[in-house]
């Protein structure tokens, strides 16, 4: 790769497969359907975010504002390419998520991450210390109730309340 910086932005339809190749190139994630993801590019824009380098998919984070409690903003998914990790891509992602528009009047972030998922817990405690808002644990989805021992548990990470505020001035990374 050239030494181009990565273009961060709303996905389109257009990424939806491209999106749904990434995701099934992760282990650790839970794969979709390629029609799930071109729903999240197209459906869930406003709310999903995708970085690309020379028009590679680099990563991607799904997410939608809860129907139920429209000043949260539900994180589904955070992918990055294994060639990409460790570079604050996905930190970087949620920041210019939460700058928008369309997510300005949010004041709480959820998610679910299975307890060994060190690598989003890392992610969710930083996004959490960087607003100095409290992150707070809980089952969501149970290993035995819902998931028939099939999944490990789904804990809900909860923080907030946010400032968006906190997040005007973006860090820079290279790739």
């Amino acid at each position: 790769m050239e030494d181009s910086e990565p273009v961060i932005r709303k996905p389109t339809a257009e990424d939806g497969l491209s999106v749904n190749k990434l995701i099934n190139s992760i282990p650790e994630l839970d794969s979709n359907s390629s029609y799930c993801n071109l729903l999240q590019c197209s459906h869930f824009s406003d709310t999903s975010i995708i970085v690309e380098k020379q028009g590679e998919v680099l990563g991607f984070i799904s997410g939608y504002i809860q129907p139920k409690d429209p000043k949260t903003l539900f994180i589904w998914q955070v992918a990055v390419s294994q060639q990409a990790r460790g570079l604050g891509i996905a930190s970087e992602m949620l920041k210019q998520l939460l700058n928008r528009r369309e997510t300005a009047a949010i004041t709480h972030l959820e998610t679910t991450i299975t307890d060994d998922n060190k690598a989003s817990w890392a992610l969710f405690n930083r996004l959490a210390n960087n607003f100095d808002a409290p992150l707070e644990r809980s089952v969501m989805f149970d290993r035995n109730t819902h998931f028939k021992n099939e999944h490990d548990t789904e804990l809900l990470a909860r923080i907030g309340p946010i400032r968006n505020q906190c997040f005007a001035v973006l860090n820079k990374y290279t790739i």
